[in-house]
């Protein structure tokens, strides 16, 4: 696998996601204006290939930052919130210039993860983007600040980027930082840094590696892209690290050339729907198991009945995402559940064909099929 040739990997490309991070796209002085100017003529090459294009886009805090004329030192909620608003329109307007030279248009799209936390509303966000995309139109996805509170945030746009590659089923996940990939320990306090080239599997050693290096404008840092690049591996999808600042870098990594750090898909990976419930939606509850039950769902790929259900945790509803886990405490999966805790609590242990006599109704036999089930050790 290290010797993958990048230039047949992305001979099948059709559709890529290309996330851009505050520390590229913003200086103390404001938007680089150079560096989206350097994006926009690498986007436009690119869809010359006829492969379409969603950026994800960071930077509004930071545009805000300086439009308002605060410094960068931390703030409360409120105040971030309210710099988002002022710096997204210049930062929409910025990409509206340099697309507009090149003759392409672009549309704004703001979501929480709230929006694709539900079934429907996640397939209301992918089927504008895919419209968009139809009308030749480039979508710059960033995560709406304005509104967002810790339940409802993606986390960081890595996470975001992550979550719309998957939305989008696009083909790769270009992640564009402030240095030239993933290195073994910081180059820019080591001298020595070594850059890793291929990553086959992200594995501990790996998530040290990222962990050794943090972020300076953004909220992700290292260990951010890499949890990115991990899910995006479970999904199948290749994902490629490199330098933004680094003048015409899209060209160079969709020439083929080895910059950047490239991570290798995975040959097992989970369906569409599977990867939503592990990664995308956000859990609201624990069920803990029962010996039986831990052994039925892992080792035999069984569902999960009433029987085999100790204790409810939390408050969740139909169709929320639930983690599963044993007596120890160990998560040994996640699963979308088919009943409200409130009943849940009421049934645990109990038969399923006592499910209707206690609560006066029956959704199903299950309260997670394995259909809506994720086993934890798939994701190791």
């Amino acid at each position: 696998m290290k010797n993958v040739s990048r230039k047949d990997l992305l001979k099948s490309i059709r559709r890529v996601v290309i996330k851009v991070g505050s520390g590229v796209l913003t200086t103390d002085k404001g938007i680089n204006t150079a560096i989206i100017n350097d994006l926009a003529a690498g986007i436009s090459d690119i869809r010359q290939k006829k492969i379409e294009v969603i950026l994800v886009s960071s930077g509004a805090i930071a545009s805000g930052v300086k439009k308002i004329g605060f410094s960068r030192k931390s703030r409360s909620v409120a105040e971030k919130q309210a710099l988002a608003a002022a710096g997204q329109c210049r930062l929409m307007m910025a990409y509206e210039e340099a697309f507009g030279r090149h003759g392409s248009k672009v549309a704004q799209i703001l979501l929480t993860r709230d929006d694709l936390n539900h079934r429907r509303r996640y397939l209301n966000a992918r089927n504008t983007i895919l419209t968009l995309l139809s009308w030749d139109v480039i979508p710059v996805i960033n995560e709406n600040d304005t509104v967002a509170v810790d339940e409802i945030k993606f986390g960081d746009n890595d996470n975001l980027s992550a979550m719309v590659t998957n939305l989008t089923e696009s083909n790769l996940l270009v992640n564009l930082t402030n240095i030239d990939g993933l290195f073994d320990s910081d180059p820019r306090t080591n001298k020595d840094a070594k850059l890793i080239e291929v990553v086959e599997k992200v594995d501990r050693k790996i998530s040290r590696y990222a962990s050794a290096i943090p972020g300076s404008l953004g909220t992700g840092g290292m260990a951010s892209k890499i949890r990115a690049a991990k899910k995006m591996a479970l999904a199948g999808v290749p994902t490629i690290i490199a330098n933004g600042l680094m003048p015409g870098i899209l060209k160079c990594i969709f020439s083929g050339e080895k910059v950047g750090t490239i991570f290798i898909p995975r040959e097992v990976t989970l369906c569409s729907r599977k990867h939503w419930i592990m990664f995308t939606k956000s859990a609201k509850g624990d069920i803990v198991l029962d010996a039986g039950a831990e052994n039925a769902i892992v080792n035999h790929g069984k569902s999960l009945l009433p029987s085999g259900i100790k204790e409810v945790r939390g408050r969740f509803r139909i169709g929320d995402a639930i983690r599963l886990i044993n007596e120890s405490g160990k998560q040994v999966a996640v699963g979308m559940a088919n009943y409200d805790s409130s009943d849940v609590k009421r049934i645990s242990g109990r038969k399923t064909s006592e499910i209707e006599s206690i609560l006066g109704f029956k959704y199903d036999d299950e309260v997670i099929h394995r259909d809506n089930l994720v086993l934890a050790d798939k994701i190791e």
